[in-house]
């Protein structure tokens, strides 16, 4: 086997493990919140939307900054820096007694995690150009296999051994998947030479954005996607919750859903990555982006969670699609020695989706019901299938694409 086919199955494999050490423990948060004493309703959602918005906040300011230091010091140092730190905090997790003790851990797990942004940018400077839409793919598969084990496995864990101990099951989690890149993921790194101190190769690089201006339109339904997928998944145990009326195994009903849609998605991922090289990376998107729209719109309807997981299972699959074409996308159209830096705002732009996600969803869930957290995410999913469509059919040319690059938007 080719030494970056070794390599990237050990990325794959540890990038799975952190995965599903973050989603074993991260559904669970409401449940948590309630055992530390937090049982008003409105306050509920109020705690669930902050903890779940503060990491991703975090995340979006700080993703820029270690994608420039990933493009100076190294891709794998990156990925084994947010294992590390992501163990550290998750213990300390475990360990709380106050919700804003809970606040406090999440807003420093933003500021130094973000496994998914570091492997996707190691994934795309190991493998041969061929070969990337395929492996960017199947790393996705990873990150969605992860978040369909992680909540099964949380859940299971936090109805038989209680939240406390689903903290610490994260922490060895990610503590193994650190060992694994550690000892066999290989990295052949030489940086591009960048003058300057260390806080200066740290800043951010914006140039990216006007060099090529495609990548303007590939952020805007990045931080479409995350958005719409951040203002339910949160609040999905309160929503089973709700749904059961404080009947017995919410966590793992909660987990069953989370995970069933995952699974479906990681599906979608592999399917995808194979064959959008073929259509479209960009048609591909579309197709998926207005799919999971449809498909979220009759979950407003359901009175069972069994319900639920069935059309999570459809809207989910779609949206699965999404992330291995932009992803591709990225990869074909930014420059060598700067993939950190463009992921690194990639990552950055999702995040924000993914902060401003868990506030519209408490938001809309405290004012309208739980119901309307789904017809917000359908609306905004079809708003961003919709102007991404109409932004790749008007401007090919002036976005970057001519030519055989226009194929693939």
């Amino acid at each position: 086997m080719q030494s970056w086919r070794k390599s990237f199955a050990a990325l794959w494999a540890a990038e799975f493990l952190a995965i599903v050490g973050f989603s074993t423990s991260n559904p669970i948060v409401p449940l948590y919140l309630r055992e530390l004493g937090v049982l008003d309703p409105a306050r509920l959602n109020w705690w669930t939307g902050a903890i779940s918005a503060a990491p991703a906040v975090t995340l979006a300011i700080f993703a820029p900054i270690w994608g420039s230091l990933a493009d100076s010091y190294g891709r794998k140092l990156m990925l084994l820096r947010a294992m590390i730190g992501g163990t550290i905090l998750m213990g300390l997790l475990g360990i709380t007694n106050a919700p804003w003790q809970v606040l406090v851990l999440k807003t420093l797990q933003g500021c130094v995690t973000g496994t998914v942004a570091a492997a996707t940018v190691l994934t795309a400077s190991m493998v041969p150009v061929e070969e990337t839409g395929y492996r960017l793919g199947l790393l996705q598969m990873a990150v969605f296999l992860g978040n369909c084990v992680g909540p099964l496995f949380g859940g299971v864990v936090t109805d038989l051994l209680g939240s406390r101990v689903n903290f610490l099951m994260t922490a060895l989690l990610l503590a193994a998947a650190a060992f694994i890149v550690h000892r066999r993921v290989e990295e052949d790194f030489s940086p591009k030479p960048r003058m300057g101190s260390l806080l200066r190769k740290a800043l951010p690089d914006f140039s990216v954005l006007s060099t090529n201006p495609t990548l303007i339109a590939i952020f805007a339904i990045v931080f479409s996607v995350q958005l719409a997928n951040g203002t339910a998944v949160p609040i999905m145990p309160l929503i089973v919750l709700h749904m059961t009326k404080g009947g017995p195994g919410v966590g793992s009903l909660s987990g069953l859903i989370l995970g069933g849609g995952a699974l479906s998605a990681a599906l979608a991922a592999g399917v995808v990555g194979k064959v959008s090289s073929r259509v479209g990376y960009g048609r591909a998107l579309i197709l998926c982006v207005a799919g999971s729209s449809l498909l979220t719109i009759p979950q407003a309807f359901v009175r069972t969670p069994y319900t639920l997981l069935a059309f999570r299972l459809g809207s989910e699959f779609f949206l699965g699609g999404t992330m291995p074409s932009v992803n591709a996308l990225i990869a074909r159209i930014c420059e060598d020695g700067r993939q950190g830096s463009t992921y690194g705002l990639s990552s950055s732009v999702a995040s924000t989706g993914g902060a401003l996600g868990p506030a519209l969803g408490a938001a809309v869930a405290t004012g309208f019901g739980y119901s309307s957290v789904f017809f917000a995410t359908s609306g905004i999913l079809a708003t961003a299938a919709a102007s991404f469509a109409a932004l790749s059919g008007r401007a090919k040319a002036k976005l970057g694409l001519a030519g055989g690059g226009s194929h693939d938007l």
